[in-house]
């Protein structure tokens, strides 16, 4: 197993392709791009599946979608802490 890293854009939702089976360890900003940290085991045999991941503004409206479960992840600054996400994965 390696921990791979996964740049993420600022915005509502993206899905970032990951080996099945992949653990999502936490987000934080590294030379001013957020990024998020996973648990992979890497194999030409383990398939791709997609990770929805959803990033919100502090003060910004969360969808209350019925069914969609979110799993935090974790919050990030950018702008010397002017601005502050939240992090969750679609479960």
């Amino acid at each position: 197993m390696t921990i791979h890293q996964y740049p993420l854009r600022v915005t509502d939702m993206q899905e970032i392709p990951m080996p099945f089976g992949a653990e999502i360890l936490c987000v934080q900003v590294q030379h001013g791009t957020p990024c998020l940290w996973a648990i992979v085991k890497p194999s030409k045999l383990n398939p791709l599946q997609p990770k929805t991941i959803e990033v919100y503004g502090t003060g910004h409206d969360m969808p209350q979608d019925m069914g969609i479960n979110r799993k935090y992840i974790g919050t990030f600054q950018m702008n010397s802490g002017s601005l502050v996400f939240h992090v969750f994965e679609r479960v």
